[in-house]
């Protein structure tokens, strides 16, 4: 394990999914300190606050002593900056994310140069799963828990019901 570097796992994780929670015990191996970057998400409607995606994932993963969770606005580039981060994690599913990834990998190498890209899969059993889909699911009517930790599920369920579409 590389001690002291630090990583940056950003992401919009509205919601945290298990597919993301396991990409955080992956990189939680590999780097001595990582930042799981919840990105405001300008180009995306999010389901969740910002404040709440924050604290979902905070909760999901609060038994990893060497992750913090922080919530964040603008370019990732000043935000890994900031920090000192030598590592981007970014979590792969398939070949389209492949694709989108690595000419995510390719602008942000032109950005910040000093640091690096990694690219980690989820466990097969993950790999299917996206916010996109459980967001869905659950908006309309679906079972997510065997996508999401309890206490995400906890939370989609009653933004749903806040919604008025339980």
């Amino acid at each position: 394990m590389a001690s002291d570097v630090i990583a940056v796992y950003p992401g919009t994780f509205d919601p945290m999914t298990l597919g993301h929670e396991d990409v955080v015990h992956r990189a939680s191996q590999l780097f001595g300190r990582l930042i799981v970057a919840v990105a405001a998400g300008h180009h995306k409607k999010s389901l969740f606050t910002l404040q709440e995606r924050v604290e979902m994932a905070r909760e999901a993963l609060k038994a990893y002593p060497q992750v913090t969770v922080e919530g964040f606005s603008g370019l990732v580039r000043d935000f890994v900056v900031a920090r000192g981060g030598k590592a981007m994690v970014r979590g792969v599913r398939a070949v389209t994310d492949f694709d989108y990834e690595f000419q995510l990998a390719g602008m942000n190498r032109h950005l910040m140069p000093e640091v690096e890209t990694v690219f980690l899969t989820p466990s097969d059993k993950y790999q299917f799963i996206s916010s996109t889909f459980v967001r869905e699911i659950a908006v309309l009517g679906g079972e997510v828990h065997q996508f999401v930790s309890p206490s995400v599920q906890q939370r989609l369920i009653e933004k749903v019901k806040s919604l008025g579409r339980e």
